[in-house]
This record gives C-alpha cells, sequence and structure tokens, in this order.
C-alpha cells in the first residue's frame, strides 16, 4: 500500500519541477519526503479500503463513500464540491508556487457480486440489481483507489508551500456501467467543472 502511495504521489509531485532547485536536489528531497509521509499515513489508508469495502455502493449509489470521501477533504482545508454527476466529489488544491492543472482520479462504485472471501471486513451488503436482491462488493479495486486518493490528498497538501500549480482531485462515479442510461462519471464532472486537467488513473 505504501509503495502504491508513493508513485501515486510522485506521478503529481512532477509539477515540483517547474520550481528553481537543481532538478537532483528537487526530487531526492521529495522523494524522502513524500516517503516519509507515505510511512506516517499508510494504516490510515489500509483502514479507510477496509472500511469502504466493508460498506460497498453499487454505481450511482455511492452515497456513504462520498461522505466519507468530503469530510475528509474538508478537513484538509480544501475546496470541496459534491453531488458532481449525482454522486461524485471532486476538490482542488491550489498549490503556493504557479503552474498548470493535473488532475488525480478514483473511482468509488462497486459490483453486483456477492464476496465469498472470509475476512474481517468482508462485504455482507445485499441490494438490488435488474430486480433482483443480489450481493455487493468492491471486487476491482476501486476500495483501494479512493482510499489511496484520499492518501495522495494529504500527503499533498502537507507539500502546498512547495507545490507549483493545482491539484484536481477527481472521486468518480459510475465508472461500471450497470445501470442503462448512466452517463460516464468522470466525463461528467470534468464537464460541469469547465477545466482542461490531464488524467492520471490510479492503479
Amino acid at each position: 500500500m505504501k509503495k502504491l502511495l508513493w508513485l501515486c504521489v510522485c506521478g503529481a509531485g512532477l509539477l515540483i519541477s517547474e520550481m528553481g532547485t537543481a532538478p537532483s536536489v528537487r526530487a531526492s528531497s521529495l522523494d524522502a519526503d513524500i516517503d516519509q509521509r507515505a510511512r506516517q499515513i499508510e494504516g490510515k489508508v489500509i483502514a479507510w479500503r477496509r472500511d469502504i469495502h466493508q460498506h460497498p455502493e453499487l454505481s450511482n449509489r455511492e452515497t456513504r463513500t462520498a461522505q466519507l470521501v468530503a469530510d475528509h477533504l474538508r478537513g484538509l482545508g480544501l475546496d470541496v464540491k459534491t453531488g458532481i454527476a449525482h454522486t461524485g466529489v471532486m476538490a482542488l488544491l491550489k498549490g503556493e508556487q504557479p503552474g498548470p492543472v493535473v488532475a488525480l482520479r478514483a473511482d468509488m462504485d462497486a459490483l453486483p457480486v456477492a464476496e465469498e472471501v472470509d475476512v474481517p471486513f468482508a462485504s455482507k451488503v445485499r441490494s438490488t440489481y435488474n430486480s433482483q436482491e443480489v450481493g455487493v462488493m468492491h471486487a476491482c479495486g476501486h476500495d483501494t483507489h479512493t482510499a489511496i486518493l484520499m492518501g495522495v490528498a494529504e500527503i499533498l497538501t502537507a507539500l502546498r508551500p512547495r507545490l507549483p500549480g493545482t491539484v484536481k482531485f477527481i472521486f468518480q462515479v459510475v465508472l461500471v456501467k450497470i445501470h442503462i442510461g448512466v452517463n460516464n462519471g468522470s466525463r461528467s464532472i470534468i464537464c460541469l467543472d469547465g477545466l482542461q486537467p490531464v488524467f492520471c488513473t490510479l492503479p
């Protein structure tokens, strides 16, 4: 988990290249800072992931997940918008140095799949899909994506004085199109906001 956090933050940290310090010094200093901060919040990210995994929500129904995300982002002091494309969340982190806009995206929706793995945080959630009762599970990693991006937001916020430009955090709805007629979540979020960010999809 710490390595995934580090990779995601480093992707956004490429913005630091616009600063005036020598590149090798910048990279070394930033890498060490990110590694230390990733270690510090690794346990928190794991706890978020397990909580989200235990409480999965189908596409366009991610109300609990969106609330968890929004509360955390507001706690960091970020400019947060909710209810985007129905249940999406977006936040802006404005660095204290001039630079471009970069977007980091995580998907929040789960699948209509019953969990069969016996772990303490296994999903017991039941819902309806196509008029049938089904289990609900994060079977393709969206719980991890969301938790990691929450952690990335915390790390980059701490690096705000060294951050050129703006980072746009997008917590997307409806990556998995299980409802007929539902629009793609990331496209709806971008169109509503009117910005032209560069996307970095989390692994």
